[in-house]
């Protein structure tokens, strides 16, 4: 096997982010390679809920902001792609819901009811009743206001095997990375002791970009982390549900999606306020019982009795921002030929390839004439949690 190879981009981070990059460059005619760690997705991609988020959740105050306005596009570009027209051929990609859905256990607030219904959201949200509800909420004992939001939800393992069908012989498992220099400069990475040349060398390791910028002896662009618990559920009673539930601040009282398991079962994988805050410092067990009570008010008409119960420690990589807010876009940072950046959530991914693809049509990077990449060892598909935490 060749010790040296020349490509265009070099990209470190097989996470979805990664994925769409490299795959939106190559269809542009770049010679791309994508180094990979340990397993494709099995960052943060993989233990993502999969929802394409369109902005309706960080108007629960009942106004606009900076995050809302910046995700809104974003459904449409992903329903383009999963039609097959769009930026990436994402046909094949299973959608778990074509909608996610925002509801209210009690009577909504009137000023939110009024927002909804304004002009400024319009075509975003919509009320629904019956027959429209999720299966999970079409019970007699319901009480409360369902709306339907313009956004879908994807099943994340899907999704990344075909963006790794997409990567074709641009994938290649490597543990130990170090810098290549050129009189003073940075020109490439040597992989597992192999030399890879590259125009732009891209990192969209998630979490484990801190630790590749000290390996390059740089500390910027700084990282933050935002710790979540979820919570994991899986039992015959368990219908389909995909939705954010209200609570009394500006954060979801607990965000529900449904996943298909191996044996043909659904999870459900919880999050919101329900994961976040004193939830980071609880053990499992007290984690489940929060849950436990939770599901119980919410929705005591479905039998979780014979449930099998985990919950999944997850640490989101985002740029650090000022008093450890959330970033309302993706982020990526210049330096030399290095690209450094985070989508900040499953849904900004094509915003994060636009940002770095704006970076290198402004630096006239263009393809070349790279020699046909040799076989390459290929990292492995990343796992679910549900497939490794329950039976």
């Amino acid at each position: 096997m060749p010790s040296v190879i020349s490509t265009d981009i070099l990209i470190v981070g097989a996470g979805v982010a990664g994925l769409w990059l490299n795959a939106r460059l190559r269809r542009q005619g770049f010679s791309t390679v994508l180094v990979e760690s340990a397993s494709l997705g099995g960052g943060q991609s993989v233990k993502s809920q999969g929802i394409i988020h369109g902005g309706a959740k960080y108007a629960l105050h009942g106004a606009l902001t900076g995050a809302s306005e910046a995700i809104a596009d974003m459904p449409r570009r992903w329903r383009e792609a999963l039609k097959g027209d769009g930026e990436l051929d994402l046909s094949g990609v299973r959608m778990l819901s074509d909608a996610h859905y925002l509801w209210s256990p009690g009577t909504l607030a009137g000023n939110l009811t009024s927002f909804f219904a304004s002009k400024a959201v319009r075509g975003r949200v919509d009320q629904v009743k019956g027959e429209q509800l999720p299966p999970a909420l079409q019970d007699k004992r319901f009480k409360g206001k369902v709306y339907r939001l313009a956004e879908l939800v994807v099943d994340v393992p899907s999704l990344i095997a075909r963006l790794a069908e997409l990567a074709g012989d641009s994938l290649l498992a490597g543990q130990h990375i170090e810098p290549l220099h050129e009189e003073g400069a940075l020109v490439g990475l040597k992989v597992d002791g192999r030399e890879i040349r590259a125009q732009r060398i891209v990192l969209s390791a998630g979490g484990g970009t801190a630790d590749l910028l000290k390996v390059l002896g740089l500390d910027q662009p700084a990282m933050q982390t935002r710790p979540l618990h979820m919570v994991l559920a899986k039992g015959p009673g368990i219908k389909p549900l995909y939705a954010h539930c209200l609570g009394g601040g500006p954060k979801p009282r607990v965000t529900v999606t449904t996943h298909p398991a191996a044996d043909g079962q659904w999870v459900w994988y919880l999050g919101g306020d329900l994961a976040e805050g004193d939830a980071v410092a609880r053990e499992p067990a007290a984690q489940i019982a929060v849950a436990q009570k939770e599901l119980g008010q919410l929705l005591p008409w479905i039998d979780l009795g014979t449930a099998q119960w985990a919950t999944l420690r997850v640490a989101r990589a985002e740029p650090l921002q000022s008093g450890l807010t959330r970033p309302d876009n993706a982020f990526v940072a210049e330096q030399d030929r290095l690209l450094v950046g985070w989508p900040t959530k499953l849904a900004l991914a094509p915003d994060f390839s636009d940002r770095v693809i704006a970076a290198l049509q402004r630096d006239g990077i263009q393809p070349s004439q790279a020699a046909p990449l040799p076989d390459l060892p290929k990292p492995p598909m990343g796992i679910p949690a549900w497939e490794q935490l329950l039976p």
